[in-house]
């Protein structure tokens, strides 16, 4: 170690060290013990990020101790990443398998045809995954987590808010940023004209000692905070959405009505909190549904007008209002929404007994199987049919329906265009037992047909026939008749729904995006300048400059705010220098001064690069 280092190590209060030892040293020492050590104070507090601690307490941890470690592991910023990791793992088979939350119908298709998976599925609660035992158990340590992280963040960061920037380290010229020149100023002025300029820079800036303190960005830490509330926010808005949502479809048709009640639903959901005395008082009748099509381009058969248009009123006594439901363009009534999810037709057809008395007369709707409208369905006679001999039977048809027929072929026919420009309808019919009388729920758009059979025609064939608007089918042996009637009529389909958690999820989202931003734009910094008086009597200025995180910012930063204090503290001209007693030549003498150099000690010094000290550069 030279004199000049040994004589700096003196002044900080430090003891020399070979330069082995001190290597040997810096290896052993962490980074955040090599901070402590060389920047004190000053290199403190840049964030309220927990340290990590490398040892668990060692072998006399008592239960006390494992718990309190157990909390610490649980609490830090890194477990919490993992668990909000795991958690999106968790939601993948929600949105891959069927759920019985969403649609029932689509879990018990789904488990018909994969029987050796469904018994698996069903012990791993694959079906009900956001309810089960696993996601809630993520979901439960990734809030706890949360919120022991985020709270002695908070309260650290309001310290720091109602303290003051620290002092100055005592070697300025160890900081990443740092640059000093000689000036004509006093020192009280110097430091005064910093200590403004940087108040105006809006840093948050006072004198110690010595030297003027400043830091300024602290909305990065208020980011940082935000962010992560603004998760915990967004979980509760999911676990109140789950808890207090209902969710609720029906099907109307054209001229028909819809009421808020339990029993008006086709099928209903709710939360485990939800009470349905909570249902809104509104109803709604829907007048009419238009749907056009594209007819031309590669974009054919893309639904260009998508509209229900409805009446509705708040209560019972209260005055119709007239409103347009459009995709994603609900109608709002109180605190739910109507929204409209589906469209289709619905066939008008007359079934006669053989004595041609009329047993059923109405639209029956049929389900769409792509986005032409190619519908299915069935027909179900259930009452008031009574065969050739008398006997009470029940009747049922298959249906399957184009709107727009492209002709004759092979297989099954399929519709060309979604629009009503040639429709037919083709029927297979059955007489028998419909299986309603045992109980058990069915699904309305099939038809149970073991304990039935297949009308069959003079020739023994089985009876299935293509109708056209107003044409009938023979049922064959005086067993009756069916007309497929010329008024087809449209229904649609709505959600009406009630999510209370999703104005607070919006506001969760736009406060994780704003803290984002915060967090990884802004840079937290702290700018020091300290003026003194030289041992010849002028003063010297040192600024210097650290940041949460390095950054090249920093130097451009303290260059510009250097240049702008040289302003109010210009620099001070060199001295000139004394001439000497020529020597006789040594191995050791200096050269003599060439003119180029004497010109250019006479020079004065740019501010920018300050002379009469050892010039350190903006950026160590």
């Amino acid at each position: 170690m030279s004199k000049t280092e040994t004589t700096a190590a003196a002044a900080d209060g430090t003891t020399a060290e070979t330069p082995e030892a001190s290597e040997a040293h810096e290896t052993a020492e962490s980074p955040e013990a090599r901070e402590t050590r060389e920047l004190g104070a000053a290199g403190s507090q840049l964030s309220t990020a927990p340290r990590e601690e490398s040892a668990i307490g060692g072998p006399s941890l008592g239960p006390l101790g494992w718990i309190r470690w157990f909390w610490r592991q649980l609490t830090s910023m890194r477990v919490a990443l993992i668990l909000l990791f795991m958690l999106s793992l968790a939601a993948i088979p929600g949105s891959l398998i069927p759920q019985n939350s969403v649609d029932e119908l689509k879990v018990q298709t789904f488990q018909e045809k994969h029987e050796t998976v469904t018994p698996i599925y069903d012990k791993l609660q694959l079906f009900d995954v956001y309810s089960s035992v696993w996601f809630s158990a993520i979901y439960l340590l990734l809030f706890i987590s949360l919120i022991g992280c985020i709270v002695p963040r908070t309260w650290q960061f309001v310290g720091q808010l109602r303290g003051r920037p620290p002092g100055a380290p005592k070697r300025l010229d160890r900081l990443p940023a740092y640059t000093t020149w000689r000036t004509t100023a006093e020192p009280d002025e110097a430091r005064e004209a910093a200590l403004t300029m940087l108040k105006r820079r809006r840093f948050r800036a006072h004198t110690v000692g010595d030297a003027v303190a400043a830091e300024k960005g602290y909305l990065r830490e208020t980011g940082n905070l935000l962010f992560h509330i603004a998760l915990i926010v967004m979980l509760v808005a999911f676990a109140t959405g789950q808890l207090f949502k209902s969710e609720g479809g029906k099907l109307i048709m054209e001229g028909d009505g819809f009421s808020n009640t339990l029993t008006q639903y086709d099928d209903f959901k709710s939360g485990s909190m939800y009470d349905t005395d909570d249902l809104e008082p509104f109803s709604f009748n829907l007048d009419k549904f238009v749907g056009t099509f594209e007819r031309k381009g590669p974009q054919v058969g893309t639904a260009r007008e998508f509209e229900a248009h409805v009446s509705y009123s708040t209560d019972a006594s209260g005055k119709e209002r007239k409103a347009v439901i459009e995709v994603n363009e609900p109608l709002e009534v109180k605190g739910s929404k109507v929204y409209l999810i589906g469209h289709g037709y619905a066939p008008v057809l007359t079934v006669r007994d053989g004595k041609g008395k009329v047993v059923f007369k109405g639209a029956t709707p049929l389900l769409p199987i792509d986005n032409n409208i190619t519908s299915t369905g069935a027909i179900k006679v259930m009452d008031g049919y009574k065969d050739k001999n008398g006997k009470k039977q029940q009747l049922g048809f298959n249906a399957f329906f184009v709107p727009t027929f492209a002709g004759k072929g092979n297989g099954n026919m399929f519709s060309q265009f979604p629009e009503l420009d040639y429709p037919v309808l083709a029927l297979t019919g059955y007489q028998g037992s419909l299986g309603v009388d045992s109980g058990l729920p069915q699904n309305v758009y099939q038809l149970d047909t073991s304990k039935m059979k297949q009308f069959k025609d003079a020739d023994g064939n089985k009876l299935a026939q293509r109708l056209l608007p107003g044409e009938t089918m023979k049922l064959p042996n005086g067993a009756g008749s069916v007309t497929f009637e010329k008024d087809i009529k449209e229904w649609a389909t709505f959600q009406i729904s009630q999510q209370p958690g999703n104005g607070l999820a919006l506001t969760g989202a736009i406060g994780a995006v704003l803290g984002l931003v915060g967090s990884l734009f802004i840079q937290r910094r702290r700018i020091w300048v300290r003026a003194v008086r030289g041992a010849d009597g002028v003063t010297v200025v040192e600024m210097a400059g650290l940041g949460r995180s390095e950054s090249a910012k920093l130097p451009e930063e303290l260059g510009d705010l250097a240049l702008t204090l040289n302003a109010e503290a210009p620099t001070a001209p060199t001295a000139p220098t004394a001439p000497t007693e020529p020597t006789a030549p040594t191995a050791s003498a200096a050269p003599e001064e060439s003119e180029d150099t004497a010109e250019a000690a006479e020079t004065p010094a740019d501010p920018a690069t300050p002379t009469g000290e050892p010039v350190e550069g903006a950026e160590k």
